[in-house]
Parts: structure tokens; C-alpha cells; sequence
């Protein structure tokens, strides 16, 4: 199942961070069954791969998780990039403790994983009285621990990287809580907004102001007035004196629709720098 990211055709290429095996691998799967995804070691190179090299028409990027919370590289990369958000993906996250043939639950010493899901897992870890050790994604540590040979050292990783990296399940379902859910963004070099008749959609966007009283409430005040649902709204301190905040936020609705089109006047008089991120159609998870 592990492919070469060479002779890989672009345009039907989806990037990812991680290796072959990773969530974010699994999610490419799911959503574009008939791309071929590409690993990429960092998100940055993940972002590259699309806006910058070409070498990939679409990124697989996650943005949040339902207990280790958001993914913070992430906002930051967004507003920073040229690329758009074009589909969302929710994918059910399933960790095994994966080891080696000879591995047991009670020889371990240390236990691998990328920082979320150590966070994910932090229960079941203390459980178990383990030492952990954090590596840039889940299947890259199912891949160290394949390639370390020690039986005191396991991962937590999908099940799939332990079919690619030959490990053995020493638990399945390792996460603390079932219904583990992560939240994946699809970027792309052009914004590809769905036709608003079709069904529900989300409108991203990130924009601007300097830190003095008021200043959200005025840029916010329009989004009330105007009846539209503000599904997230996060803030960053920028600049060298800490003075200007920036706010990446999602609202219900399409830039074409009359109310969002007013709210979104409005925020760009009383804000600066507003960049609609993209707009796409809402999962259908999120009617569950």
C-alpha cells in the first residue's frame, strides 16, 4: 500500500504531512479514493507541494481534534499561504499500541506518537506508567519502533501503519474516549466555492485589528445583525509589539448570500486585512 511520491502525476496528486499509514493518509483515502497521495515531512512542505512546486493539486490538512483540540502550525500556515479551503473532512480517529512480534503490555518502557495523540491517549498512558516520547506523526513512530527492533518501545498509531510497518496490536483502540473525531481542511491552489442552492455551506476567512476596546465588537457586530451563525472564531497576537490581533473565523453561509455579503461589508470597515480562506460545503457530519 506504501507508494513512491516518485512519477506521481500532479494533478492527480493529493499532499499530506506524515508517512504512509498516517490519519492524515487514511483521510486522503477516504475523501479522494481515486488521487494518489503524496507524504510530505512537515506541513510546510505539504503547503509547498501545491502552491509552490506544483507538485500536488490538492493538500489533506488537519486542523483540529475533538480532545487533543486545534492543530496550532496549522492557523498559522493558513493565513500566511495563497492557498484556499475547497471541502472538510471528518475522520473518526481509530489508535492502536502497536509493537513488536515479541512485544508485551507489561515489558514496555516508552511509548511514541505524534503530540496529539499522546494527548489523546494521556489516560490509557497513564495506565500503563510508560514513558513518552513525541515524533512528528503517528506512522512515522510505528515506522521508528519497526525499525528500532526494541520490544520495550511501542507506538501509537492507525491500524494501518501497523499492516505497512509489520507491528503487532497490543491494544486496540488505544484513544481515551470512542467518537475520537479529526477535522481535515482540503486547500487548493484556486477557490472552487460550491453554487449556494445546492446545500449548506461554510465560509473561512481571517482578518485584522488592532488590540484597543471594542474593536472585535465593532468588526462582529454585522455577522449579528445580519443573522449569521459564527461557527469558530480564534485569535493570534501579531506584530513585534503584540499590538494587532488576528482572528481566523468560520461562519454558516456563502459569500453570494445577501446577509453574509452585508456582514462581510461591514467587517472589512471596521477591520483590515479580511481574506475569505474559501468556501465550501458543509460536511454532513456536522448534521450528526
Amino acid at each position: 500500500m506504501k507508494k513512491s511520491n516518485e512519477n506521481l502525476i500532479p494533478g492527480n496528486t493529493i499532499a499530506y504531512q506524515g508517512v504512509a499509514g498516517a490519519n492524515s493518509h487514511i483521510a486522503c483515502l477516504q475523501a479522494f479514493p481515486d488521487m494518489t497521495p503524496m507524504a510530505c515531512d512537515s506541513f510546510e512542505d505539504a503547503f509547498s507541494a501545491v502552491q509552490v512546486d506544483g507538485k500536488a493539486a490538492l493538500a489533506m490538512i488537519p486542523i483540529e481534534n475533538s480532545l487533543g483540540g486545534r492543530v496550532a502550525d496549522i492557523h498559522y500556515l493558513l493565513p500566511e499561504s495563497k492557498l484556499y479551503i475547497v471541502k472538510e473532512h471528518y475522520l473518526s480517529v481509530e489508535y492502536q499500541l502497536l509493537g513488536l512480534e515479541n512485544a508485551t503490555l507489561e515489558g514496555l518502557v516508552q511509548v511514541r506518537s505524534h503530540t496529539q495523540a499522546l494527548a489523546q491517549c494521556r489516560g490509557q498512558l497513564n495506565q500503563l506508567g510508560v514513558s513518552t516520547l513525541a515524533c512528528a506523526d503517528t506512522a512515522g513512530s510505528a515506522k521508528e519502533v519497526a525499525e528500532l527492533g526494541d520490544p520495550k518501545i511501542a507506538a501509537i498509531a492507525p491500524a494501518l501503519a501497523g499492516e505497512i510497518y509489520n507491528l503487532k496490536t497490543l491494544r486496540d483502540r488505544f484513544e481515551d474516549r470512542i467518537g475520537n473525531t479529526t477535522r481535515f481542511v482540503v486547500l487548493s491552489r484556486a477557490r472552487r466555492d460550491p453554487d449556494p442552492n445546492d446545500g449548506p455551506c461554510v465560509t473561512s476567512l481571517i482578518f485584522q485589528v488592532r488590540s484597543v476596546p471594542a474593536a472585535l465588537y465593532k468588526s462582529m457586530g454585522g455577522f449579528a445583525t445580519n443573522g449569521i451563525n459564527i461557527t469558530k472564531l480564534e485569535s493570534y497576537i501579531t506584530g513585534e509589539r503584540f499590538s494587532v490581533a488576528r482572528f481566523y473565523v468560520e461562519i454558516e453561509g456563502h459569500p453570494a448570500d445577501p446577509a453574509v455579503s452585508r456582514a462581510l461589508e461591514e467587517l472589512d470597515y471596521f477591520s483590515s486585512q479580511v481574506r475569505i480562506l474559501g468556501a465550501f460545503a458543509a460536511d454532513e457530519f456536522r448534521q450528526q
